[in-house]
């Protein structure tokens, strides 16, 4: 069974569009999206009104919680301008999603990690910025998993590893290329190309195969939303891959 992991949408449709055409000309048996689908100042209710027609199987990120909290200090601002433009349906599809997923018995689907949306599974950041996590620290964050593939998303930087028998895959962005945060403390994330990310799974004679794929698409109408929606540094981020 060939399986493709999306995350990271971020309301980028024109993005989401490009990797959906590209998973049905590569063949995919099925396709889940692994959070972080719609914050941000781009297309948030169209986006979510084509995941719910798509039937992928989608669960909550960080930005999904936070966009339903109750407590509106909890909201970012990207949060806060995709909340002002989805409707009653999105909303109410946004609290149905699960904060993992566990496809078949031996995959484990999470956004930051098995036990927290907000918490990188494959990266730390120290005192030097962002880096791959060190084996330990993923296995601490693992918290004692089993299944035999772990996915996440959250960091948007694509990865494919393995520690300790466990497959580690992070299928990178579909929708925004870099960021920089201030949790826990600042630092950056750039993948230097506004290239759409998603990653293929697939179990073959006892081993996870993954393949880490890169989209072109035509960025320049995000980005022009982006900015006209007072986002600079969103409209930077998708032209470029930069911060």
């Amino acid at each position: 069974m060939r399986i493709a992991l999306v995350s990271d949408i971020h309301g980028n449709l024109f993005a989401l569009e490009a990797v959906a055409a590209d998973i049905r000309r590569r063949g995919a048996d099925a396709v889940y999206a692994l959070g972080d689908l719609l914050s941000g100042p781009l297309a948030a209710r169209d986006t979510a009104h084509w995941l719910m027609a798509s039937g992928w199987p989608c669960l909550a990120g960080n930005h999904e919680r936070q966009l339903l909290s109750a407590d509106p200090a909890v909201r970012e601002a990207s949060d806060r301008s995709a909340l002002a433009e989805l409707d009653a349906v999105s909303l109410a599809w946004l609290s149905t999603l699960p904060p993992t997923l566990r496809p078949f018995p031996d995959i484990l689907l999470c956004h930051g990690t098995p036990l927290s949306d907000c918490d990188y599974l494959l990266e730390t950041v120290d005192g030097g910025g962002i880096r791959l996590a060190h084996g330990d620290e993923i296995t601490v964050r693992l918290a004692g998993e089993t299944a035999s593939l772990v996915a996440c998303g959250h960091s948007h930087l694509p990865r494919a590893l393995e520690e300790a028998g466990v497959t580690l895959v992070n299928p990178g962005s579909v929708g925004l290329p870099a960021y920089a945060d201030t949790t826990p403390m600042y630092h950056r994330v750039e993948n230097g190309s506004p290239d759409a990310r998603y990653a293929l799974i697939e179990r073959l004679d006892g081993r996870w195969h993954v393949d880490l794929v890169s989209v072109p698409y035509d960025w320049r109408p995000m980005a022009a939303l982006a900015a006209r929606n007072g986002r600079a540094e969103w409209a930077r981020a998708l032209e470029s891959g930069r911060v």
